[in-house]
């Protein structure tokens, strides 16, 4: 199957490689906005019309538009103001929202939507000047507004502009106030969380200890939790999808079938991302996200295609022995199966006896 060649600048950061082969180069964030133009002053009015090209209105993602402020208002004015304290103070935006990983367009903005900065501070700095640049920021925002388009967030959003202590941040999406310390918490904290603390951009950081942090998680996942986390996928993978999907079928539950087609794609999109050396996302942002992956991205498609098209069951049963043949040979090629099997869950034992860790390895093969 045709695999993208291409340098990607996700907003996904693979993790080192250790003895598996990679394919390409890639980019890390920031993400860059290339194709921001420098702007002398800003107001509402004029990113208007830096939205518009011969009379018709172009997007510009949230990513950019920032990028633009940031750089043509806040810059300066915090250089100006904060000159003693910028060493400690980092800038940028990364979180929960589709503008976080530049996935935002037009249909963005009826909920948890406000373009903004978030000042980065660690505990001792916002003891001592966060109460002061928290005022500056606010007083910024009135005297030139990034946008007129914000709305309301809700109880389940959350926007994430601001003075944030750097701890705080980290607590807030992963449970802990920074990268992962124990294998429990490689193992156990949701992708999706991970996925949340690393995407964005990082437009300053002096003293780079936020970059420091997201730099530990995208890149430092230790290879036994990679390993258990696959192999737990391609048993899954196994049971759902090519095991259960037909037997619910034969009993007559629908309802169950559709289920467990559900969870064979749920789990299929998380393996292609751990292949990758990636986080998945939250599930609204998976499929375009996964699209571009440089491994088995195409699969998207594919797995759209097994949940959306109204064909036989049968059909959809040839389709997920498609998908999981690609799977097997990925992992054959990144030298975790030699086996000739074209059952996942064999290949999913296989993959625990690669992994190092007692402690790990004696999990079950369903675990993480």
């Amino acid at each position: 199957m045709h695999r993208k060649q291409r340098r990607w600048n996700c907003w996904i950061k693979p993790w080192r490689a250790s003895t598996i082969p990679l394919r390409c180069a890639t980019a890390i964030m920031p993400i860059p906005a290339a194709s921001a133009p420098p702007l002398s002053a800003f107001s509402a009015e004029q990113q208007r019309k830096s939205c518009s090209k011969n009379g018709q209105k172009i997007f510009m993602q949230a990513l950019e538009q920032i990028q633009n402020w940031y750089n043509s208002v806040a810059a300066p004015r915090l250089q100006s103001e904060f000159a003693a304290e910028l060493p400690e103070i980092a800038v940028g935006i990364s979180g929960r929202g589709s503008e976080c990983f530049g996935f935002d367009d037009e249909h963005s903005r009826d909920h948890d939507y406000a373009l903004g900065l978030a000042f980065y501070l660690t505990g001792s700095a916002e003891r001592k000047f966060g109460f002061r640049l928290e005022r500056f920021y606010n007083r910024l925002r009135k005297e030139f507004p990034p946008t007129k388009d914000t709305s309301m967030e809700s109880r389940c959003g959350g926007l994430e502009h601001g003075v944030i202590i750097i701890e705080d941040f980290f607590e807030k999406h992963l449970g802990y106030p920074g990268a992962p310390q124990t294998f429990q918490q490689w193992l156990y904290t949701p992708e999706y969380a991970f996925a949340e603390v690393i995407n964005g951009a990082i437009f300053r950081d002096d003293a780079g200890v936020i970059s420091r942090i997201r730099h530990s998680i995208a890149e430092d996942m230790p290879e036994d939790v990679r390993l258990k986390k696959l192999a737990a996928r391609a048993a899954m993978m196994a049971q759902s999808g090519q095991y259960n999907y037909m037997r619910c079928i034969k009993h007559g539950e629908m309802g169950s079938a559709v289920l467990a087609l559900d969870e064979f794609v749920r789990n299929s999109i998380s393996m292609v991302f751990l292949l990758n050396r990636s986080f998945a996302p939250y599930y609204k942002w998976a499929f375009r996200a996964m699209k571009s992956l440089p491994i088995l991205g195409n699969l998207s498609e594919e797995l759209t295609r097994l949940l959306t098209e109204n064909t036989l069951p049968e059909a959809k049963a040839e389709q997920i022995e498609k998908i999981a043949s690609e799977v097997i040979k990925e992992l054959a090629w990144q030298k975790l199966t030699d086996l000739n099997d074209d059952y996942l869950e064999a290949h999913a034992f296989q993959l625990m006896q690669h992994i190092h860790s007692r402690e790990i390895a004696a999990l079950h093969v369903m675990e993480g």
